[in-house]
């Protein structure tokens, strides 16, 4: 029986990728958590149970998820990066109320 959590196997098509961002600690968003295959549907899960927004680029994923845990993005997702936290703070400005996955 093979290990659903394997990152190397098949069945890890998908990718997910956590990022975190304290503006008032850290100079560029970090790496929280990543992913693929049961431990990216596990971290999506976590996210939507959490009332974390979810945002699907998986080209994005694809480039973060080459990254160490705790690192920060590097520049060149900054652009995608800096949308994806202004849609977040815009939408919990506007509802603070936390999503549930549909």
């Amino acid at each position: 029986m093979s290990d659903p959590f394997d990152q190397n196997s098949p069945d890890a098509r998908e990718v997910a990728v956590a990022i975190q961002y304290d503006k008032e600690k850290d100079r560029a968003p970090k790496i929280a958590a990543s992913g693929k295959g049961a431990l990216a549907e596990r971290i999506l899960e976590i996210a939507f149970l959490s009332g974390v927004k979810v945002r699907k680029d998986e080209d994005l994923a694809e480039l973060l998820s080459a990254l160490e845990i705790g690192k920060e993005i590097p520049i060149e997702a900054f652009t995608a990066i800096a949308e994806i936290l202004s849609y977040v703070y815009r939408t919990n400005s506007a509802n603070p109320t936390m999503e549930k996955r549909p």
